[in-house]
């Protein structure tokens, strides 16, 4: 047998392999030793935390018998479940439909189709999305071709397609999870990370966080541009999203959340979604007023070069008046602020020793 100095080969086969171990990345911290820290899940394969539910629902649709070789899967989507599924519909040999609107970014529906996905438009409503009516004609589609519907909102094998999420956080962290943020959508994300975190023993507190307009957590229905999170007027929230696990549920405008994302992008060199940018808003904030020591994730959901066109384009931002300098010099601050607290602590220590 031949011997090498090498060590064993690691290459996937598939892209599927390349699901989860997203890295951690440290933002920023305080002078306390509380710190925040980006969950960067833009790193899986569609660049979006979407694909490991995507994953499961149609692994568990096989397990059931509702799959067949060669079947076909229809959704609607704002983009990132619909690459998730269209990915799993390569690997293992399915059409897929997504059901669209307008309000997707035209990067997530140009990758669909880049990816051999079929687009059903639904006529748009202005500034909102057409959630319901795109529920109506994935399941005319679903009725009238047998397709294999997964059905995101409602689906329990969302959730549990984040249990690997939470292994990951206790795995690569020597400590627990003080406080997750995370957008809700379907509620998948959040609800199913913290379902599985508190299972292996975490006492960690969880923020949800949607944009203004949505519903989710009672408010008043209006438009939003935040894209993969919230749900509009008149939609019935599907039980995926288990208001049991959620500690709070926090509002963000799109203008902050655009703000996060655009100044996350300055600082780092990092591009994240709109909605993770909402995220960080809310947890930037919480920072300050945590306990000494404490663990802050965000779920950073989703890959911001797919708005390019939109949070990360000022003509865009400025046509939505969503262009607010004095908002970005206030989040510089902020950070400013933590930076000075770490150096205000660690004079007094550098004196001492001298």
């Amino acid at each position: 047998m031949k011997h090498t100095p090498f060590g064993a080969e690691r290459i996937a086969r598939t892209s599927a392999e390349l699901i989860g171990s997203t890295p951690l990345l440290e933002l920023t911290r305080t002078g306390s030793g509380a710190r925040l820290l980006l969950k960067l899940e833009n790193f899986n394969p569609t660049g979006s935390c979407k694909v490991r539910m995507a994953r499961e629902m149609i692994l568990a649709a096989e397990r059931e018998g509702k799959l067949k070789p060669g079947g076909r899967i229809v959704e609607p989507t704002s983009g990132n479940t619909g690459l998730g599924l269209a990915l799993a519909a390569i690997e293992r040999g399915y059409r897929f439909t997504a059901v669209v609107d307008g309000h997707a970014t035209r990067d997530k529906l140009r990758a669909m189709q880049a990816m051999g996905a079929e687009l059903v438009f639904v006529e748009g409503q202005g500034d909102k999305p057409s959630t319901i009516e795109r529920r109506r004609i994935a399941g005319e589609i679903a009725r009238t071709t047998g397709a294999f519907w997964p059905d995101q909102h409602h689906n329990p094998n969302n959730n549990r397609g984040y249990a690997g999420l939470a292994a990951e956080l206790l795995r690569d962290l020597e400590t627990d999870v003080d406080y997750l943020v995370g957008a809700v959508g379907t509620g998948g994300t959040l609800c199913g990370t913290v379902a599985e975190l508190r299972r292996l023993g975490s006492r960690v507190t969880s923020i949800g966080v949607e944009p203004v307009g949505s519903i989710i957590f009672g408010g008043p229905p209006g438009p939003y541009r935040q894209t993969g999170a919230g749900a509009p007027g008149g939609f019935e929230v599907g039980p995926n999203v288990d208001h049991s696990l959620i500690d709070e549920g926090l509002t963000v405008t799109d203008i902050d959340a655009f703000t996060a994302a655009r100044v996350v992008a300055r600082r780092t060199g990092l591009l994240l979604g709109g909605t993770a940018g909402a995220a960080i808003h809310v947890a930037l904030r919480r920072l300050a007023l945590v306990e000494p020591g404490s663990t802050v994730v965000v779920l950073a959901c989703d890959a911001g070069e797919k708005y390019l066109d939109t949070v990360f384009d000022d003509a865009w931002l400025r046509e939505r008046h969503l262009l607010n300098e004095p908002a970005h010099q206030r989040l510089h601050r902020l950070f400013m602020a933590f930076d000075d607290s770490r150096r205000l602590v660690s004079q007094p220590l550098r004196a001492a020793v001298g």
